[in-house]
């Protein structure tokens, strides 16, 4: 498929009904430890699991959440730095770790870190974008932004990083830059079902991508 700047042809009506849905939440694609998400254990029974393994980033991660939350910074920030020190990748626990410093309102801690973090993601894009992911989450939307932008400009042709920044901007209500960049991802990469219903959304045609024949004979 060529790039041109309108995608064309008709999607039958039974696949433009699964891509129509609702779908602007997009995680990356990763096998990182798991994202922001609101613990539902209980501060005791995180704290029983670190007895049992204390080099447990997921627990302490959780327990830092549960501080965060009730405005106990100190701990916060203890668990935050142990789940960190466990697991150096472990993307949602440094942008935790940065809200946590913008809420207390250390906005020179939060930036120096937030940096570091940052640079650390450098030769990777999958970890460029899925920090920015975590940013995203904790609503720290100048960072989530920096690392999308970081990862387009080091990776201009990935349908990944153009897929990410066309959401964030379409989650915003900024339509032209999310069809900017969505169309763009769907030129890269065709099979993206949500990129089709999300430009389906924003009155984009696009074309599915056509199946081969299945080969019946072998190649000359």
């Amino acid at each position: 498929m060529g790039t041109r700047t309108l995608l064309h042809v008709l999607l039958g009506v039974a696949l433009f009904a699964v891509w129509g849905c609702e779908q602007t939440a997009r995680p990356v694609n990763t096998t990182a430890t798991s994202s922001t998400l609101a613990t539902d254990r209980t501060e005791a029974q995180l704290l029983s699991e670190l007895d049992v393994k204390y080099e447990n980033p997921q627990a302490h991660y959780e327990l830092a959440q549960l501080y965060h939350k009730s405005q106990n910074w100190l701990k916060a920030d203890f668990h935050y730095s142990r789940a960190i020190s466990f697991d150096p990748a472990f993307r949602a626990a440094q942008a935790s770790q940065i809200k946590m410093f913008s809420d207390r309102g250390e906005t020179a801690k939060a930036e120096q870190f937030a940096n570091g973090y940052i640079r650390d993601t450098v030769g990777s894009i999958s970890e460029m974008l899925r920090l920015g992911w975590e940013f995203e989450q904790v609503g720290l939307d100048t960072y989530a932004l920096r690392c999308y932008r970081q990862a387009l400009d080091a990776a201009p042709d990935s349908a990944e990083a153009n897929r990410q920044i066309g959401f964030y901007y379409l989650t915003r209500n900024d339509r032209d830059q999310a069809k900017q960049y969505l169309m763009r991802s769907f030129e890269l990469n065709p099979r993206q079902p949500d990129v089709a219903g999300a430009l389906g959304r924003l009155g984009v045609v696009v074309e599915a991508p056509v199946q081969p024949e299945p080969m019946t004979t072998a190649p000359k």
